[in-house]
C-alpha cells in the first residue's frame, strides 16, 4: 500500500501528534486508539499500532503493542515498512531491559542491528526539480539545499513514489518548468534520515540519499499535481519548520 497523506488512518495520527504537541497526551491516545479500531488493513493497522504503544503506562503493554506492531510490519513485507524494524526492535529490546530480560534483550538489539543495512529497494526511482536536463546527465550532490539556502547537500535526493517526486518539484527552486525524472543511482543509497522513523514509522514516502550521482533515465509526465492552496500551505509548513536537516 502506497502512503496517501490523505488516508483516514494518516489524518487521524496526523491529528493525533498535533494534540501531543499541545500537551494534549491523553486526547492523543484516544485519536490514536480511534485509528486502530478503524483501521481496515495491516498497513493501517501498522501505522495506528505505532502510536497506540508509545501511549502505553505500563511496560508489558506497551510491549504487547510494539510485538503487534513488528507482527504487522514482518507481515506486510514492503519497503517503506521494513525501514522500521530496526527501529522497532530496538524498542522491543528496551522494554525487555526494563523488565530486566537481559536474554530477550539482547537478541533484539541483534536483530534490530541486523535491519540497518542499504535499503533493498527496485525502484523505479524518481527526482522532482525545475533543471531542465536530459536523459544521460547526472545529478549530483553539492548544491544548496531547497529548504535551507544556506546549507550545501551531501546528498542528492530521490524516492520510489512519482507523486512525491512531482512535489519536490513543484517546491523546488527556480522559475522553470516542474519536472520529474526518472533516475538510476550509480552507487549506494540509503533511507533519508530527515524522514525515516520520524513522524511515522519506517520510510513510508520512500525517500532516499546518496553521495553518488544520480543518472536520469527518462523522464516521467503522469503525476498528481498540486492546488495553489495546496502548495501554499506546503510552503508555509516548511517555512515554520525549526527542525535541522540531517545532511
Amino acid at each position: 500500500m502506497e502512503f496517501n497523506a490523505n488516508n483516514h488512518v494518516v489524518k487521524l495520527s496526523l491529528q493525533g501528534m498535533e494534540l501531543e504537541e499541545k500537551g494534549k497526551p491523553e486526547e492523543a491516545g484516544r485519536l490514536f486508539l480511534q485509528a486502530w479500531n478503524d483501521a481496515t488493513n495491516d498497513f493501517e493497522k501498522f501505522i495506528a499500532a505505532h502510536y497506540v504503544a508509545r501511549h502505553q503506562r505500563s511496560i508489558p503493554d506497551k510491549l504487547k503493542w510494539l510485538e503487534t506492531d513488528l507482527k504487522l510490519a514482518l507481515k506486510i513485507n514492503n519497503e517503506s515498512v521494513k525501514a522500521a524494524l530496526s527501529s522497532l526492535y530496538t524498542s522491543i529490546a528496551t522494554c525487555y531491559e526494563d523488565l530486566n530480560d537481559r536474554d530477550n534483550a539482547k537478541k533484539n538489539y541483534e536483530l534490530a542491528n541486523s535491519f540497518t543495512d542499504n535499503p533493498s529497494d527496485n525502484g523505479p526511482f524518481y527526482h522532482g526539480t525545475k533543471a531542465d536536463l536530459k536523459i544521460g546527465d547526472f545529478l549530483t550532490a553539492g548544491y544548496n539545499s531547497n529548504y535551507k539556502s544556506a546549507l550545501t547537500m551531501n546528498h542528492i535526493y530521490f524516492t520510489a513514489l512519482v507523486n512525491g517526486a512531482g512535489l519536490a518539484a513543484a517546491l523546488a527552486k527556480g522559475d522553470g518548468s516542474e519536472r520529474v525524472y526518472i533516475v538510476e543511482p550509480t552507487g549506494s543509497f540509503e533511507n533519508d534520515p530527515n524522514v525515516t522513523n520520524k513522524k511515522f514509522p519506517g520510510n513510508p514516502t520512500r525517500s532516499y540519499r546518496t553521495e553518488a550521482p544520480l543518472k536520469i533515465i527518462g523522464e516521467a509526465t503522469d503525476w498528481m499535481r498540486q492546488t495553489p492552496d495546496e502548495l501554499k500551505k506546503w510552503r508555509e509548513k516548511l517555512a515554520n519548520n525549526k527542525g535541522e536537516i540531517i545532511n
